[in-house]
């Protein structure tokens, strides 16, 4: 089974995504974070397959938190794709600069997420 880590300090936000990938698909195992910290406290923990990160965040940014996890040796290849309200083209080259895979601007469909998915992780909606 693969594991997707969903980080949104929006909760209505973080449980539509999680129901999103969760719905009718066995295959993936969803974990949600409420912020920056609480991802990087389940990093270390849990391997996953694909991070889904809000860029504007309380306390650590969502493009710190890509720093992060682009430095770190057992999460360097981990695919990311960045949800944000930010829809201007310099945000998305910046995100895209520092490791992002996919940036998708809210709101988008659950359909437009799921592709996205499948190209990260091939078979996970299959």
């Amino acid at each position: 089974m693969r594991r997707v880590l969903v980080v949104e300090d929006s909760q209505t936000m973080r449980e539509w995504i999680g129901a999103a990938l969760e719905e009718g698909d066995q295959a993936l195992k969803v974990d949600l974070a409420t912020s920056g910290f609480e991802a990087l406290r389940l990093l270390p923990r849990q391997t996953y397959d694909l991070v889904i990160t809000d860029i504007n965040m309380p306390d650590i940014h969502g493009l710190e938190l890509i720093s992060f996890i682009r430095r770190d040796p057992r999460h360097a290849g981990v695919p990311l794709v960045i949800v944000s309200t930010e829809s201007g083209e310099e945000d998305r080259r910046r995100g895209l600069a520092l490791g992002a895979n996919a940036y998708l601007v809210k709101p988008f469909a659950a359909q437009e997420l799921l592709r996205v998915v499948e190209d990260l992780l091939p078979g996970a909606r299959g």
